[in-house]
């Protein structure tokens, strides 16, 4: 069975000016020659479309990553072209896959070597809420250990769910305020993990 070709049957002349789509600029104040705007809005705007995942895959989960970063879903358009194995130079850690209580100190600690600020998506069933192994063995959520942003339902989550988790960071990530790891919040939020 000989497969289809889906290219170049019928080329048509394709209008580039309809093709290509600019990213807004901030809020700001714009003049001949120059634009203000506030720092937070240019630094979220350069933190959202750069983000360093840092897969911490321990199931079928980590398949289905493997398929988003793949050339069909191309997770590197986002911004995330760089997929890092180690926690100092990466800011977004994933959590795929189901997580012993063993493994969950491992979670932690690597969540700790993460330089701020630091985000966390908690990928499929297992990581969200322990899956279909309710069990002694596996943690209920990684939630329990540390603080998740982003939760991505399905056993396992297909591509397109991966990539709409992502752009949800990214939303977070965009509208963070530079100030608000110092906050009252934010330092409370730790201490109810246990880290200072």
């Amino acid at each position: 069975m000989s497969r289809p070709v889906r290219f170049n049957i019928h080329p048509t002349e394709t209008k580039i000016a309809n093709a290509i789509s600019v990213a807004e600029a901030p809020e700001g104040y714009a003049g001949e020659g120059f634009f203000s705007a506030r720092l937070s809005d240019v630094v979220g705007l350069a933190r959202k479309n750069s983000l360093w995942p840092l897969p911490f895959a321990t199931s079928c989960c980590g398949i289905e990553f493997m398929a988003t970063m793949a050339s069909h879903y191309d997770l590197a358009r986002f911004g995330a072209e760089r997929v890092g194995f180690s926690p100092r130079q990466c800011d977004l850690l994933m959590v795929m896959g189901t997580i012993s209580k063993k493994m969950g100190p491992v979670v932690r600690q690597v969540y700790l070597q993460m330089a701020e600020p630091r985000w966390v998506i908690a990928m499929g069933a297992c990581a969200s809420s322990g899956g279909i192994f309710d069990t002694y063995s596996v943690l209920q959520g990684i939630d329990q250990i540390i603080p998740v942003d982003v939760y991505i339902p399905g056993c396992p989550p297909r591509p397109e769910a991966v990539l709409d988790g992502f752009m949800k960071v990214q939303e977070l990530v965009g509208q963070e305020s530079i100030r608000r790891r110092n906050s009252e919040q934010y330092k409370a939020l730790m201490n109810s993990y246990g880290i200072e």
